[in-house]
């Protein structure tokens, strides 16, 4: 069998994405025939034994999942917690998948959540350069001036990083539809702080045309195939 870079391998095996590849090798969870792992690394799966924290990850030649999910408040978005808080894998069980969410959303946030066990997938949705926009619901504790709605809609940087535009829309007089097209760390949490603006509840309702409709929380469903290849195109 022709070799592989070892992050790929873990990704299409359904570990985790690339990215978070090159994470867990650097932190020295992942070995090859017994020996720490490298970056870049090539494997050859049929003569190589590669393990994370300490188990096998053997090829899964099984159907790929891909599913959303209604994330509830005081849920994380981690396969396991240290705190002992729920993880939100605890939420989606298909027998023989081992699933991880597709980027975040914070533990005080609810809403949309896509999960996987296709780490190419994963990796292409978490690009920078993808261009599929996230849309949220805000609803304040007070209801935004017109300058504090300005405000959020206008050029603004975070920890020096000028953000790209963000689409601002009133749906009621305490309660905003923001769209961004990039997900800086709690983004728009820092954005209201920055307005003056306290937030009541922050949902993701939707990512691109991926909406979560009436879906109840803590419920999830599987993506159908053209939602899978519209997120994939990126546009």
């Amino acid at each position: 069998m022709a070799e592989i870079r070892i992050q790929k391998y873990l990704a299409d095996c359904g570990v985790c994405s690339r990215r978070a590849a090159e994470t867990a090798i650097a932190a020295g969870l992942v070995t090859v025939n017994g020996i720490p792992a490298q970056i870049g690394q090539k494997i050859d799966p049929a003569i190589h034994l590669v393990c994370y924290a300490g188990k096998p990850v053997l090829q899964n030649q099984a159907q790929k999942h891909y599913v959303l999910l209604n994330k509830p408040r005081g849920i994380v978005c981690t396969a396991k917690d240290e705190k002992g808080r729920t993880p939100v894998t605890d939420l989606v069980k298909i027998d023989g998948a081992r699933l991880y969410p597709v980027g975040r959303l914070d533990m005080d946030s609810d809403g949309l959540l896509l999960l996987t066990d296709d780490g190419d997938f994963a990796n292409r949705l978490t690009h920078p350069r993808h261009e599929i926009p996230k849309i949220y619901e805000v609803t304040f504790r007070q209801v935004p001036t017109e300058r504090q709605i300005e405000l959020l809609s206008s050029p603004m940087e975070l920890d020096g990083y000028p953000l790209l535009p963000v689409g601002v829309r009133v749906l009621a007089p305490d309660k905003l539809e923001m769209t961004l097209w990039e997900g800086r760390n709690r983004q728009i949490r820092r954005m209201c702080e920055i307005a003056g603006l306290k937030i009541a509840r922050l949902s993701r309702v939707a990512v691109g045309e991926v909406r979560l409709g009436d879906l109840p929380a803590g419920k999830w469903r599987h993506l159908t195939n053209d939602e899978v290849q519209y997120l994939l195109k990126g546009k």
